[in-house]
């Protein structure tokens, strides 16, 4: 993460207070945020889904990569610091050595979510329930890159 963290190093850093919230669930903002220092919380709906305390952790990339809105909210758990940047595309465009950490970055998510789900699918194979639906999201995972892929929620339609 800090190889992602020195290419923020000139961007403004912002004090973010305890609950303050740097980006909702389904807002397009186009921001970016790099963790200089303190805890950052990432939600799912209600669900807590990561707390990143590492510098040089990236928020709202998903979003800008993606040109849609934000996949989760993020907020700060305590008084935090964060690199911020307001126009993340222009951003990476200015930056194009930053792809190379993002790439990496974003296949090391991808390899553990598969991993994952590979893991599931095997556990719950022969099922006959929601769980079957894991293969098909590996499948468009590691095989469909169109944009309409979405593998949905059971609990929440909206997802």
């Amino acid at each position: 993460m800090r190889e992602i963290l020195r290419h923020f190093l000139d961007t403004p850093l912002q004090t973010v207070r305890n609950g303050e919230v740097l980006l909702a669930e389904g807002d397009r903002t186009g921001r970016v945020f790099a963790l200089a220092e303190g805890e950052l919380e990432v939600l799912r709906g209600e669900t807590q889904v990561a707390i990143l305390t590492e510098p040089g952790s990236i928020v709202g990339e998903m979003s800008v990569l993606l040109d849609a809105p934000h996949s989760a909210t993020v907020r700060a758990l305590g008084d935090a610091k964060v690199h911020r940047v307001n126009d993340g595309a222009a951003f990476f465009a200015e930056n194009p050595e930053l792809g190379w950490s993002l790439a990496r970055l974003l296949a090391r998510r991808l390899n553990a979510g598969t991993t994952y789900l590979a893991d599931l699918k095997r556990q719950f194979s022969g099922f006959d329930n929601h769980l079957e639906m894991v293969g098909e999201v590996l499948e468009s995972l590691l095989h469909h890159q169109d944009a309409g892929t979405d593998p949905g929620s059971d609990r929440d339609p909206g997802y």
